[in-house]
């Protein structure tokens, strides 16, 4: 059965939703994602990719938007694996730059460093695959912002605060 199978995934779905709600939650989410170190997924990265498919803005997970958070979960898992050189199972300094630099950015040592030190839950000097999810989507949502701010915009469904 594959992977992004409606079928297998509505298993999976109904095997996390302990409280039979139609929905999951974030600590339901933890349980079907793996990280592949035998440790439990980073509780910030699920918070993250909660708001990222939550649409109904419910603070849980439908079976729709799961369906959707599982191809991207899918989708950054091969990226991982394509990046991780060395099979070792989590991403060291030169690999991230090698993933970075083909995602268009350019960093210095220092901030690869700072990278490698703020992700790395582990303190192995290197990035687990949740912790490579939220590091690249911060990126990514740090440079949308930088864009829309250099515009003198605030991106929608933001909230505008003015400074005081």
């Amino acid at each position: 059965m594959a992977m992004n199978d409606p079928n297998f995934l509505w298993q999976v779905f109904q095997g996390v939703d302990k409280d039979r709600s139609g929905q999951i939650t974030a600590n339901e989410l933890g349980q079907a994602l793996s990280n592949g170190t035998w440790t439990p997924f980073n509780p910030e990265t699920i918070r993250l990719m909660i708001g990222m498919f939550d649409q109904d803005r419910s603070g849980s997970i439908s079976f729709q938007e799961f369906q959707s958070l599982w191809k991207y979960v899918t989708d950054w898992q091969n990226c991982f694996r394509g990046f991780d050189r060395d099979n070792s199972g989590s991403i060291d300094k030169r690999e991230l730059v090698s993933a970075l630099t083909s995602f268009g950015y350019r960093l210095s040592e220092r901030f690869s460093d700072i990278l490698i030190k703020k992700f790395d839950r582990q303190g192995r000097g290197v990035i687990a695959f949740d912790d490579f999810i939220q590091c690249c989507v911060v990126l990514h949502v740090s440079g949308t912002w930088r864009q829309w701010l250099r515009r003198g915009k605030v991106p929608p469904g933001a909230r505008k605060k003015v400074p005081p």
